[in-house]
């Protein structure tokens, strides 16, 4: 990495923590650092899980707690059972109480006039500058949170990434998608040393994944590559490629392979840019107009 992106980096790190007051100790002039008005802030009028709010903010349990503490013993917030009728009391839920939903709200126009007093002392031109480039800092931020990794394909997460493949394609194909129909690709091909399932997840989301097929004597095959829709445009859809032929070289094959509907558009356009060229077909996949392979290098 060169070392004058990590300082430019840095510098823009310090520049923003002062100029939103997050080195404060009464954020917004509130009698809260920022970190337990984060906390308030993403609670929200309609509460929230725990485990969702640990996910969302990146926080360990042990932090979190502590947050919620502070913020219950100053009559903010309270913590309990998602059921208090008896359900499962596994599932935690933080809800405003009337006055933490007031203090939700003076946050709520606090942050307006924060917003304000940054853009207030600029010239239209250059507010223009700072939001465009303020929203292009916020998607390259999005798409580094971004965590790709390998899976069990039977993990929940991953079987609702597959559902939400099959219901997109489902859509975009000119003759729908039953995966019946389909040629099969199994959990125990994706299981190493058999294969791998790459999910991505955004705070603990999935929000993307592929599988990887390793053929005996012939090459590796890519397979339900999927991102979703909160997260295009991101660049996601070539990592989850990249990180399956990383994969397949990294295990002594040469060669990786893919078909694809003529109506998935972008991906097609995906795997030209990504070095595959079309080939003949290999198999026999019903919804298939064109199959690519890629030479890998070692």
């Amino acid at each position: 990495m060169r070392s004058e992106f990590i300082a430019t980096v840095r510098r823009f790190n310090r520049t923003v923590t002062q100029r939103v007051g997050a080195l404060d100790d009464q954020y917004m002039s509130r009698d809260r650092p920022l970190a337990q008005a984060r906390v308030l802030w993403e609670i929200g009028p309609d509460g929230a899980e725990v485990a969702a709010l640990r996910a969302r903010l990146g926080l360990d349990s042990g932090h979190l707690s502590r947050l919620l503490r502070t913020l219950e013993g100053d009559g903010l917030v309270t913590v309990g059972p998602a059921d208090r009728a008896g359900g499962d009391g596994r599932v935690r839920v933080a809800a405003l109480t009337e006055a933490g939903r007031a203090e939700w709200a003076e946050l709520d126009k606090r942050s307006d006039d924060l917003a304000w007093s940054i853009l207030e002392p600029l010239s239209e031109q250059r507010r223009e500058r700072l939001v465009a480039a303020m929203a292009e800092v916020e998607r390259l931020l999005v798409s580094s949170m971004v965590v790709i990794e390998p899976c069990p394909p039977g993990d929940p997460r991953a079987r609702a990434c597959v559902r939400a493949y099959a219901r997109e394609v489902a859509q975009r194909f000119d003759e729908g998608f039953d995966p019946a129909l389909s040629n099969p690709v199994r959990d125990e091909e994706l299981l190493p040393p058999a294969g791998v399932f790459l999910l991505a997840t955004l705070n603990g989301e999935p929000v993307g994944c592929g599988a990887l097929k390793l053929h005996a004597g012939a090459p590796a095959e890519i397979k339900r590559v999927w991102v979703a829709d909160s997260v295009r445009g991101h660049g996601i859809g070539r990592r989850i490629l990249a990180q399956l032929e990383r994969h397949a070289a990294d295990h002594g094959w040469t060669a990786v392979r893919l078909d694809t509907n003529r109506n998935l558009t972008e991906a097609i356009a995906l795997y030209r840019a990504a070095g595959y060229q079309e080939i003949a077909p290999y198999n026999t996949e019903r919804y298939a107009h064109h199959w690519f392979e890629k030479r890998l290098a070692p």
